[in-house]
């Protein structure tokens, strides 16, 4: 499997980093030894001194297809959950410097925490889906997918032009504003719609 993730998909998101708001889904991906074990805690990496948390709806494939048409790209997803696009942001802002890419950034061992998934048909309004990161008990980051700039049939149509998607494949869909530092003995809980999918601590 694999995971696709989509950048600067919320346009508070996009000016707080000041990065452009894209007229295209912009994407990049991560490996499938991003993905933490569950029920493990999260160790920080020596590799960075500015690890950001960026908090996400994610969709789960069920069905193999690539060119797919927007009006068709419902069937391709039929779970959502929640996971942590974690960032070397200090690293990140190195490549972005030399023009280099971001993989040493983004895609590193367990940067892609995903908690569990709800059935597509839970929910009521796929355009209204509220999610949130409680980290220690505060709350840091809280979104909805009707802000996001591209829809999930959107973001599927387009990245299947340029890649083929396959059963079990994850697609992180982007992040609010409000993303920020992470550090060691932080504890992170993540929810949709009230019910917590994801909690782990950081090593």
């Amino acid at each position: 499997m694999k995971i696709i993730c989509i950048g600067r998909n919320y346009i508070a998101h996009a000016k707080e980093l000041k990065n452009p708001v894209p007229e295209k889904p912009v994407f990049f991906m991560k490996p499938d030894t991003a993905l933490l074990p569950k029920k493990n805690p999260f160790f920080y990496p020596d590799f960075t001194n500015d690890l950001h948390f960026e908090a996400e709806l994610v969709l789960k494939i069920c069905k193999n297809g690539r060119h797919i048409e927007e009006e068709f790209a419902h069937k391709y997803y039929d779970e959502i959950g929640i996971g942590i696009d974690f960032t070397a942001r200090d690293l990140q802002a190195e490549c972005k410097q030399k023009g280099l890419p971001w993989e040493i950034a983004k895609a590193f061992d367990q940067s892609a925490p995903v908690g569990s998934f709800l059935p597509k048909d839970d929910f009521k309004n796929l355009n209204n889906i509220q999610f949130s990161l409680l980290i220690n008990n505060e709350t840091r980051q809280e979104g909805n997918s009707k802000d996001m700039i591209f829809s999930f049939d959107q973001i599927i149509a387009y990245v299947s032009k340029f890649i083929t998607l396959r059963i079990g494949d994850y697609i992180f869909t982007g992040t609010p504003k409000g993303v920020g530092p992470t550090k060691i003995d932080d504890h992170f809980e993540a929810f949709i719609e009230g019910k917590k999918l994801l909690a782990f601590n950081v090593k």
